[in-house]
């Protein structure tokens, strides 16, 4: 169960590290001018994407180490709120900090998944976008943090 959850870590680490480098360019770009709106539904894609990346470690943790997947309503909330807890097989995968910023993007994911791509207004996305490769580095530590326990073989 542990390499399997080692493996799937490894290929969403890998899978989110070629997002953000194929869209460099345009997250460099829009750090300097003001996006049109092709732009915003590439960027907000970027952020759906991410954020998926995320959860589908946290499924896998939950699945293959916890061997407990939170189901009903709120679970993706339920499952984030989990990275952060002790259980019998593990430490506390994210920090507090972390986790709030998390939320944020859990936030949009939702929105972006139920709603029209033309409402989307940069004013609100640049809070999440500019952050957005600092959060990927705070995140990608915790998890490496996180891997090395599994590897050693220490909860």
């Amino acid at each position: 169960m542990r390499n399997k959850a080692i493996s799937q870590i490894r290929f969403e680490i890998q899978q989110i590290e070629q997002l953000f480098e194929t869209y460099s360019g345009l997250l460099e770009r829009v750090r300097r001018e003001t996006p049109g709106m092709i732009e915003i539904t590439a960027i907000a894609s970027v952020m759906h994407s991410f954020y998926n990346g995320l959860e589908n470690i946290f499924r896998s943790i939950a699945r293959e180490i916890d061997a407990d997947i939170p189901t009903g309503d709120r679970w993706h909330r339920d499952i984030l709120t989990k990275m952060t807890e002790s259980t019998d097989f593990r430490d506390p995968i994210l920090s507090h900090e972390t986790f709030l910023r998390l939320t944020e993007y859990l936030a949009f994911r939702h929105f972006y998944r139920h709603s029209y791509s033309f409402i989307l207004e940069w004013d609100e996305l640049e809070k999440l976008v500019i952050p957005l490769p600092e959060v990927w580095e705070q995140v990608k530590h915790e998890l490496h943090a996180f891997l090395d326990t599994l590897i050693i073989g220490t909860p």
